[in-house]
């Protein structure tokens, strides 16, 4: 029987910032930004529609990120997000404290006995 390997969850607040991250080169629809998440992370971590889409309304109402009406690779209507200066320094400060938070965190995890 193979082993199985258990689904890694997104701790909270993470998918704001991976979702900051995948448009940082530029616009994505929503499908886009769960593809570049799963394939950049080797298909580690998977992101469920309805937690994307929320993340997504979520950062456009603090104006981290905007949103137009586009045209797909596949010509259908989807609706592009794009993030904005103020999601750029948001990406920058949050990635700061989350890989501070990680290190630490491995810190814990590396220690010897005391």
């Amino acid at each position: 029987m193979p082993a199985t390997r258990p689904d890694l969850q997104l701790l909270q607040g993470t998918l704001d910032l991976l979702v900051l991250r995948a448009l940082t080169w530029g616009p994505r629809h929503g499908y886009g930004v769960a593809r570049w998440i799963e394939d950049t992370s080797d298909n580690e971590l998977r992101v469920e529609d309805r937690a994307l889409y929320v993340a997504l309304h979520r950062l456009e109402a603090r104006g981290w990120i905007a949103a137009e009406w586009g045209v797909s690779d596949n010509n259908r209507r989807a609706k592009y997000y794009e993030l904005t200066s103020k999601g750029r320094s948001q990406l920058t400060l949050r990635t700061s404290m989350w890989t501070r938070y990680a290190e630490a965190v491995f810190k814990v995890l590396q220690a010897a006995p005391a």
